[in-house]
């Protein structure tokens, strides 16, 4: 098991209370350190503004790890892939979130909060935390998502 991993967490309304889940669990848990960036309350909200804020977190080395929660998934992790360095992956199960890890090498976990419960949700972060990328042939291509600049 990793030690001392700071995860950067945030969701819109659609994801709050499996991002209160999530918090709750790994507080508890030893070795993990969790750092909620909003939103704090159900009410309406706009997903942008937290999965960016995580994001940043992540790309400057802040936190190893980021969550984003929104009512897919889908909207927190397009907003979260639109930064440097950033590779989230939507996971909707185990399989998809070690596979993520393993592959791609992820730093971001996207859950749809309102397709997955609370159990659901931290067997995904469980997976996703605890899965080593495997390098090799995988870090060639991901070498290929950023294209080189022409000068």
């Amino acid at each position: 098991m990793h030690k001392n991993i700071k995860i950067a967490i945030g969701s819109d309304h659609a994801g709050f209370q499996i991002k209160q889940n999530l918090i709750e669990y790994y507080n508890k848990k030893d070795g993990y350190e969790v750092e909620d960036f909003g939103t704090y309350t159900e009410k309406s909200s706009d997903y942008p503004d937290y999965a960016h804020a995580v994001a940043d977190e992540v790309q400057e080395g802040n936190h190893k790890f980021g969550i984003v929660i929104c009512g897919s998934g889908n909207g927190v992790n397009m907003t979260a892939n639109k930064h440097q360095g950033i590779r989230s992956a939507l996971c909707w199960n185990r399989e998809v979130a070690g596979i993520v890890r393993k592959h791609n090498d992820a730093n971001i976990c996207a859950l749809p909060g309102r397709f997955i419960t609370a159990i659901q949700a931290i067997e995904i972060v469980e997976e996703f935390l605890n899965t080593d990328f495997e390098g090799g042939r995988h870090l060639t291509r991901i070498n290929k998502i950023i294209p080189p600049v022409n000068c």
